[in-house]
């Protein structure tokens, strides 16, 4: 007979199955859940008080079926909450005939609901059942009797082995007990190997749910799905170290992928070079001729060049398998110049601007995100726990007010406590955990809106059914896999499914500003939507409204002013139209309008200082550091204000305003007083001047015109501003 093991087809005669049965049952845990397990009627009896069996009573107040998730009902009470049109106080009105409900236990041959009997499957199947319950209750994975009972039932009858089950078998059976039935295969199989002596490493594909890899990075569980190909490699040498590799370090299923890809560019710079197949003659001509080909690397599927980071990253892995094989003796055949250089075989970090990196979710694209904000989280019907789909549709929600609002990465978003909110002399403030940089209290402040989504949703989790293993967290986690819901909502649960299914399934349309030949909207990538680009857009929010570089720098908990200096950056091209918009507009002191005729004069011939531009040739000279009348600029001739400082005249018109009243308040001198008036006059009139212009534009071109401005803010927000004491004191040229 054949068997389907993985990939392969094992022939296993007849009369090995009882050795195969007996070898399985030495595995077997003795005495495993000894309250629940009677191995002499071969039943198994579900305890509600163990945490580890997903036994429940139904929430109708007068049922006492189990049911397998907390909260839930069980199937008589569901269809006859259905039958009466789904009645609001149904749970506590109705009263279900007793003597017409399945018992939860009996010592009938029938089982109960929360039973199940393996006394009527052949020895083997009934110690493969056990043999991966077992697994997965060391995995934590919890037990659910009704599943189990369902799954056996549908067993064809006489079924010598489960590894004789055809794929239609479990294609058949609903998704929650194909994935048990699945579960519970995959560690016999393995085990089947085991008796076998056969190794599933020993092939160029590997499967995934065989060789027992962990899924991921942060992944507990081993990977169920998917293979991991070698045979991109293409010289066998090669093929056999990464994958001996594999074997010995055991990476995660996500990061030998990417080892194995970044193997597979060095195959193809090898393939071209003269010694490729003969690596006792390779030198270090073709190490650099491997670096170049990860210089130039490119996407498979579309051809698209890869970041320069994700060219660094696979250059990293490189590097990492080649430190391994060579401590490992794996590469003494191999001479030492087949090596990489520090000096010469790197990957240059390129320094990008802001529109080459292009990370930010464009605030038009956000607003039309929030416009369908209530569909996040239809895209499931999951309930658990006696939490409904509308509650984590709510969670994630919220989930996603505070990934758009915080800047907050989406690890340091859903791993928040439920105490993450505190209020400091009436403003709130958000308390999170900086995991990239094992920051831990961090404390970002928040507007009071965001801190009311937060607050609605802690008085919601108040009402629902508390979940033990998650109490302290804001966002629990809802439970996978027959897992017990445990810890936080995770990153790959929130961003990977449920905020991708929204935005690529879930929400009709999202368009950009760009116009076909059309005239109408063209529609926007949405592969360009990812939840880190919420932090990008919050940092260029930022920039863009002139917050200075070394409080954004605070806002965005970044160790390096560099990284926070990456938003003010403004291209060429994007800088010289701002200023062809702008510097037309320029006013002097007396509001006459004094605009420059191009770009080069606005740059060459003025310079930036606090309250506008500066035509004083000696202090253009200087870079604005040399003004022999301390920064009075509304008293000066030279003084060439236009629209992109209106925020920084109202801001000194504010503090005039504020010293003048502390002026009178301490009885200053009459001219100390007028001093303050006669700049307030001055800086007023160049503002209302400009305001003026600002109103009597159309509306597309303010639009043009305001725009411009913000762009030249953030260029001024990230050079250095004059310091403090330049500002006070006399120069010294």
């Amino acid at each position: 007979m054949t068997r389907l093991i993985g990939t392969a087809a094992l022939s296993v005669p007849r009369s090995r199955e009882p050795e195969w049965a007996d070898w399985l049952a030495q595995r077997l845990v003795p005495g495993w859940r000894a309250t629940e397990w009677n191995p002499a009627l071969s039943r198994f009896t579900a305890d509600p008080g163990n945490l580890a069996t997903s036994v429940f009573t139904c929430v109708v107040v007068a049922c006492s079926s189990h049911v397998g998730s907390n909260g839930s009902r069980c199937d008589a009470c569901r269809r006859a909450r259905w039958r009466q049109g789904h009645p609001a106080d149904f749970d506590s009105a109705y009263v279900p005939v007793a003597a017409r409900r399945r018992p939860n236990s009996t010592a009938a041959a029938v089982p109960g609901v929360s039973q199940f009997s393996l006394s009527e499957v052949s020895f083997a199947v009934r110690h493969e059942v056990l043999y991966g319950l077992q697994r997965r209750d060391a995995a934590g994975i919890s037990l659910v009797p009704q599943r189990i009972r369902r799954v056996i039932a549908a067993l064809p009858s006489g079924l010598p082995s489960l590894l004789d089950l055809d794929e239609s078998f479990v294609r058949g059976l609903s998704a929650e007990l194909a994935g048990m039935l699945n579960g519970i295969l995959q560690h016999v199989r393995r085990a089947r190997l085991e008796y076998d002596g056969t190794d599933p490493t020993s092939g160029d594909v590997w499967e995934c749910a065989l060789v027992g890899l962990t899924a991921g990075r942060g992944r507990k569980y081993t990977a169920v799905h998917g293979v991991i190909d070698f045979r991109p490699v293409r010289q066998s040498w090669l093929r056999e170290l990464v994958k001996e590799y594999g074997r010995a370090v055991r990476p995660n299923v996500f990061d030998l992928r990417q080892t194995v890809y970044s193997v597979t560019l060095a195959s193809r710079a090898l393939a071209d070079r003269p010694h490729g197949d003969s690596p006792e003659k390779l030198s270090m001509a073709d190490m650099s001729a491997v670096v170049d080909t990860f210089r130039i690397a490119r996407r498979a599927e579309d051809g698209r060049d890869y970041s320069t980071s994700h060219r660094r990253a696979l250059l990293r892995l490189w590097r990492a398998f080649l430190e391994y094989a060579r401590q490992a003796g794996l590469l003494d055949h191999v001479p030492g110049g087949f090596a990489l250089n520090p000096k010469l075989h790197v990957i240059a970090a390129v320094e990008v601007s802001e529109d080459e990196i292009g990370r930010a979710i464009p605030e038009h694209i956000i607003a039309q995100l929030d416009a369908h904000i209530e569909l996040l989280g239809t895209s499931t019907a999951y309930e658990s726990g006696g939490w409904t789909a509308s509650d984590f549709a709510r969670m994630y929600q919220v989930a996603y007010a505070v990934l758009r609002d915080t800047g907050r990465r989406p690890g340091e978003v859903t791993s928040l406590r439920r105490d993450c909110l505190e209020w400091v002399e009436g403003k709130p403030t958000l308390v999170y955990d900086n995991h990239k940089r094992r920051r831990h209290g961090r404390r970002l402040p928040i507007t009071k809106a965001t801190a009311q989504e937060i607050e609605s949703w802690q008085k919601k989790l108040q009402h629902l059914p508390p979940v033990p293993a998650c109490e302290q967290w804001l966002f629990p986690s809802p439970g996978q896999r027959n897992r017990p819901r445990r810890g936080h909502l995770t990153t790959a649960q929130f961003c990977n499914r449920i905020f991708r299914d929204w935005v690529d399934e879930l929400i009709p349309v999202l368009v950009d500003e760009r116009l076909c030949d059309d005239g109408e909207p063209l529609a926007y990538d949405r592969t360009q939507i990812v939840p880190y680009g919420f932090r990008h857009a919050y940092a260029q929010r930022h920039a863009d409204a002139g917050t200075r570089p070394d409080v954004l720098k605070e806002l965005m908990d970044h160790r390096s002013l560099d990284v926070t200096m990456g938003y003010y950056k403004v291209s060429l091209g994007r800088k010289q139209e701002a200023v062809r918009t702008v510097a037309r507009l320029a006013v002097d002191r007396h509001g006459t309008p004094r605009g420059f005729e191009d770009p080069l004069a606005y740059e060459v011939e003025s310079v930036a200082v606090p309250f506008g531009g500066c035509t004083e040739p000696s202090n253009v000279k200087a870079g604005g550091g040399h003004c022999r009348i301390r920064f009075q600029c509304a008293g000066c001739d030279f003084y060439r204000p236009d629209p992109s400082y209106l925020p920084a005249l109202e801001q000194q018109i504010a503090g005039l305003r504020a010293d003048r009243e502390a002026a009178l308040a301490m009885d200053a001198a009459d001219w100390v007083v007028r001093n303050f008036d006669d700049q307030i006059r001055a800086y007023t009139k160049s503002a209302e001047k400009m305001r003026r212009q600002l109103e009597e534009m159309p509306e597309e071109e303010r639009a043009t015109v305001e725009a411009a401005s913000r762009e030249l803010r953030k260029i001024r927000s990230a050079a250095a501003f004059i310091p403090v004491q330049s500002l006070t004191s006399r120069s010294t040229s």
